[in-house]
């Protein structure tokens, strides 16, 4: 493992039975980036989490976290990572403090350094004035708590597996905004099936599908090599739209909208818009998003 590479998985498999649920997965997460690891539900991100944790032994293949070895029954790994569940769960009678002053006692972090860790953390979830029981606290208070607790002793890892799937937009907004924040002491695998979050804060991310990965990289060089052809033409009049759509079979997304996707036909479409004295207000070139390419990766129309 080089210095430049926080996780490293080779060859990873894993099967249930006779359901293989990954299939020689490879994956390299560099330091100091959010990494989104996505997929739909069901693709394998979740056994995927727990074989890096060391929660459950592969059937092939091999784990590193920040250059040593992963070892099932033996997680002496885990001393570099931070976890947060998707349904973190509390001792529901304790206050933010307690419980971050409890987990840096049962891993023996220094009195001094959890009271100054867990005040820093807090403020940078956003709880550093809590004082009450988080059995009252709201599913997006649970989840900033999560963070601050996962990043408590300074991970060089922190794994987050769909820490936004149950929240509404504006906590989404929130722990979104905790991460790219986190990111500045630590590298975070980021795994959701929601691309949007992805495309936000991510800076590199890989598809897992079917148990392989099918795509990998910076979130530009992944949108630069499925970069979109398709033209978005605006018309000025209504009617013109349906006879467009009828004339060059292109897709009508509104009334007065439609799509060129075979780029090959431009010239000969904008001759007859001006051979026909058809007005149109733009023409801009569709820019291609993670939902697309996601779906044109997975063979799903």
């Amino acid at each position: 493992m080089t210095d430049r590479y926080v996780l490293e998985i080779e060859g990873l498999e894993k099967h249930f039975g006779d359901k293989k649920v990954l299939r020689g997965l490879n994956l390299k997460v560099p330091e100091k980036k959010v990494f989104g690891f996505v997929g739909r539900n069901g693709a394998g991100k979740t056994t995927t989490m727990k074989l890096v944790l060391g929660l459950m032994a592969q059937d092939k293949g091999e784990i590193r976290v920040a250059g040593e070895k992963v070892k099932y029954g033996n997680n002496k790994t885990n001393k570099y990572i931070g976890y947060l569940p998707d349904v973190p769960e509390y001792y529901s009678f304790m206050t933010p403090k307690e419980y971050l002053r409890f987990c840096g006692e049962i891993t023996g972090m220094d009195k001094n350094e959890i009271r100054t860790r867990s005040e820093e953390m807090l403020r940078l979830v956003g709880l550093g004035e809590e004082k009450h029981r988080i059995k009252g606290f709201s599913r997006g208070m649970k989840q900033r708590l999560g963070i601050a607790q996962a990043l408590l002793a300074k991970p060089k890892l922190l794994i987050c597996d769909e820490p936004t799937s149950a929240l509404d937009p504006l906590g989404r907004k929130e722990i979104l905004e905790i991460l790219v924040a986190a990111k500045e002491e630590t590298t975070i695998i980021f795994s959701t099936h929601i691309l949007s979050d992805v495309e936000h804060i991510c800076d590199e991310m890989a598809l897992l599908n079917e148990g392989r990965i099918v795509m990998q990289g910076s979130i530009d060089e992944v949108k630069n090599r499925h970069r979109g052809d398709a033209f978005e033409i605006r018309l000025e009049r209504k009617a013109d739209a349906g006879i467009l759509s009828e004339a060059f079979k292109l897709e009508r997304i509104n009334e007065d909208r439609v799509i060129l996707k075979d780029r090959s036909m431009l010239p000969e479409l904008l001759r007859y818009l001006a051979d026909s004295s058809i007005p149109f207000v733009s023409m801009e070139k569709q820019e291609v998003t993670l939902e697309d390419i996601f779906i044109d990766a997975i063979g799903e129309k």
